[in-house]
């Protein structure tokens, strides 16, 4: 269908307007799609597509630890760091946000697991059962130090302009499996910083923009705005779209090409179907006990079983955010604030890994952990109004850090790259955020260079003039 490149020609309406439009949770969002049935250009947004060559994966599971998760104290130990406690290092502080002092040694013990002999932290004893499965990269960067460029640089390849987030590339690739479901889901229990630029289509149409779940609630009815309609029968409901089809052809026949019309049109038509659909997909309690005692209670446990739900139907790409804001930004109390939040997901997140494995499921589905950047080996030092004085957090750290993946063709049980003897920079085997995107398209099927779209006289693609494939990491 497509031989050289997946592009495309659309006049897109402004963000504000798409915005303004489309941002009123499920019932303006997810517009979508059984008026393509009735339009030719609509159903070619949501059809099934055939990447540039056959790829492992099919789906992508991204769990973002928004704020910065320490390497140092979970996939990347640095025993060295004890005998500089409290110490400068041998070479000079590397420039991060804030200042910096000495050495601060992990206060985390770390172990080898599987036949790999991977060394894991005690932070993650059950995502280290499946460790033979799993890809440490220890030898990410980034471009600066705050969060806001740089989620936006790990979310949209782009830290400062606005482009399409991956997941929205992906789905603009490969179409959707489930006309009855987004084929893009951010599951977060409230907002991240960036808030839903984070999840954001950008230039491309509406549709590819990500559903925000805000899974803060538990019931179904309060998870989806408005996917419960009780005052009007299903039949009714019907009738009234399609009348409302009717009209919306008629009005967009009048404005030619509007790609802000048509994704309103399929948000309607989505949200109608998602009335049985989503209900089944996102009601966890469906599950046998057996299953929910593995993943074991809390919001976790929910946001990672309703992610393995979702793809189990079909959803191409579902984000699984830890929390509102940036809950691991630890720059001080960084022992007591990693131990609670991994606690809160490690035992989730193994039996995700381990769940889909059993169904077969990890073959085809890309588990991407990871934050925005790292943190320090050295100790951030007080700044009024910050850390309170204390002397045990990190600060940020872009130089190096570390993400893993799983599954959809990725090779299980090794590390690349190395950080220096102290984890402060990546030295070995650099990996920028530019080249995960490149390997993740690679696992879909795609040669990142040419899956574009073309938008102001210019083909963009999410890696923009970068990138390369980590072929090391690869099946």
């Amino acid at each position: 269908m497509r031989s050289q490149s997946i592009q495309a020609n659309q006049t897109t309406a402004s963000r504000r307007e798409f915005f303004a439009t489309c941002g009123m949770g499920m019932g303006g969002l997810m517009l979508g799609g059984l008026l393509a049935n009735n339009a030719s250009a609509a159903a070619e947004q949501f059809a099934t597509r055939e990447p540039h060559f056959p790829g492992r994966a099919k789906h992508v599971i991204h769990l973002f630890m928004n704020g910065g998760p320490s390497h140092i104290d979970t996939f990347d130990p640095k025993p060295i760091l004890e005998k500089y406690a409290g110490k400068p290092l041998p070479f000079a502080n590397l420039g991060t946000e804030r200042p910096t002092g000495g050495a601060l040694p992990s206060p985390f013990k770390f172990k080898k697991h599987g036949q790999s002999g991977i060394e894991v932290s005690e932070l993650f004893p059950h995502v280290a059962r499946s460790i033979d499965d799993i890809a440490v990269v220890r030898s990410m960067h980034a471009d600066v130090p705050n969060h806001e460029p740089s989620l936006l640089l790990m979310n949209c390849g782009d830290g400062r302009l606005i482009r399409p987030s991956v997941g929205s590339w992906v789905t603009y690739g490969l179409g959707s499996e489930n006309q009855n479901l987004p084929a893009f889901v951010s599951l977060c229990p409230g907002y991240p910083i960036q808030e839903s630029q984070n999840w954001q289509a950008g230039f491309l149409p509406g549709v590819y923009q990500a559903t925000h779940v805000n899974t803060k609630h538990t019931r179904v009815e309060d998870l989806i705005a408005n996917i419960d309609n009780r005052r009007t029968a299903r039949t009714d409901q019907r009738r009234q779209l399609d009348l409302l089809g009717s009209l919306n052809e008629r009005h967009a026949e009048a404005r030619g090409d509007d790609p802000q019309l048509e994704a309103q049109i399929k948000s309607f038509e989505l949200a109608y179907r998602m009335q049985v659909e989503a209900t089944d997909a996102f009601d966890v309690t469906r599950e046998p006990q057996h299953v929910l005692d593995m993943y074991g209670p809390g919001l976790q446990a929910r946001q990672m079983l309703v992610a393995r739900r979702l793809v189990e139907r079909g959803v191409r790409f579902v984000q699984v955010w830890h929390g509102d804001g940036q809950p691991w930004d630890h720059h001080d109390d960084i022992e007591q604030g990693h131990r609670r939040l991994a606690q809160e997901s490690d035992q989730a997140i193994g039996a995700l890994l381990v769940d889909l494995k059993q169904r077969g499921l990890l073959d085809e589905t890309l588990v991407l952990w990871g934050g925005e950047f790292g943190r320090t080996p050295v100790v951030e030092l007080p700044k009024e109004g910050a850390n309170q004085g204390k002397l045990n957090g990190r600060d940020h750290n872009h130089h190096g850090f570390t993400v893993w993946m799983a599954g959809g063709g990725i090779r299980g049980g090794m590390v690349h790259g190395a950080t220096d003897e102290c984890g402060f920079r990546a030295v070995e085997n650099k990996v920028h955020v530019h080249d995960l995107h490149a390997t993740m398209l690679h696992c879909l099927g795609f040669d990142h260079e040419r899956l574009t779209y073309r938008y102001a006289g210019r083909d963009f693609r999410l890696t923009d003039v970068h990138g390369s494939v980590v072929h090391d990491l690869l099946v």
